[in-house]
């Protein structure tokens, strides 16, 4: 089952919810028990037995403090 990470929109608090694909997009709870979140993109890596293969991925983007979704960051 896949890891999603979310960001609550009221106390910004970053969490993870393994949950499936089809209920990637439902509302999460933060553990702080707001219902207001965003699920974020986030970067991965991956290692092979090349180890000029190897890389390290970029932190994702955080959205502007305080936008409140009235723009195109989420």
């Amino acid at each position: 089952m896949p890891l999603y990470e979310y960001r609550c929109r009221t106390c910004d608090t970053t969490f993870d919810v393994r949950r499936p694909m089809a209920e990637s997009n439902a509302p999460a709870e933060c553990p702080d028990g707001h219902v207001n979140a965003m699920r974020l993109l986030s970067a991965f890596a991956s290692v092979s037995g090349n180890a000029s293969s190897a890389s390290t991925p970029a932190a994702a983007p955080r959205p502007a403090a305080g936008c409140g979704g009235h723009c195109a960051c989420h």
